[in-house]
């Protein structure tokens, strides 16, 4: 079976544009009051009406490229333990299980990690899931404080350290829980789900005195 219907740039029409992919949370973004600029082939969130710092804020990163390897993690030159992701310059190697990681990496990088992956590792082995995880970054001092509020994952720091990386329930659904900074975490789930997740962060942080920001901020 091809997967290359989640690529976001598999179909270029011949002698036309091709066409921007969008969040799954783009209109709930616009309807808060997000700017929305096209950036990688993209339409992104890059900032809000009246957006600011805060005790905690959330934002769209959805357009994030997404790669999964069905193989060793060695095979592609990376050593990984499980719950601990790495940093590779701009790219997250996150383990999933023993024989599937998650490369997450800039959406401009996309295509040169996947052929990169794909020379090390074999084709069938790397599985283009861009379109199919949508991505938030819940940022700031409350950021923990959020998530305790609809999420089943111990994010204490004695257990969920900066670089710690966590596949669990997220608002009742099965989603991955990245910590990328000391107030900074990176939630993927499924795309179908982009809007719901969105109304929940949107309700707990809220009640933190929290906001969107975009991905400029």
């Amino acid at each position: 079976m091809s997967f290359e219907f989640l690529a976001v740039d598999a179909a270029q029409p011949e002698g036309g544009r091709t066409p921007l992919a969008r969040s799954p949370m783009e209109r709930v973004a616009r309807a808060a009051g997000a700017r929305i600029e096209p950036r990688d082939g993209w339409n992104v969130a890059v900032a809000y009406d009246g957006e600011g710092a805060g005790t905690c804020s959330w934002t769209d990163l959805s357009h994030l490229g997404k790669l999964e390897l069905h193989a060793p993690p060695d095979a592609v030159g990376v050593a990984l333990e499980l719950g601990t992701a790495m940093r590779d310059g701009e790219t997250w190697w996150c383990p999933i299980t023993r024989g599937r990681v998650l490369a997450i990496c800039p959406s401009a990088d996309t295509a040169a990690l996947r052929r990169r992956l794909e020379e090390a590792a074999g084709a069938a082995a790397v599985v283009e899931v861009t379109t199919a995880y949508a991505a938030l970054a819940i940022s700031g001092p409350l950021a923990r404080d959020v998530f305790a509020r609809f999420c089943a994952l111990d994010l204490r720091p004695a257990v969920m350290p900066v670089g710690a990386f966590r596949p669990g329930s997220v608002a009742r659904t099965p989603g991955m829980v990245l910590r990328e900074a000391e107030d900074r975490y990176l939630m993927l789930f499924g795309a179908a789900l982009g809007e719901y997740v969105w109304t929940v962060v949107a309700d707990a942080a809220g009640h933190l005195g929290g906001g969107p920001v975009g991905a400029d901020a």
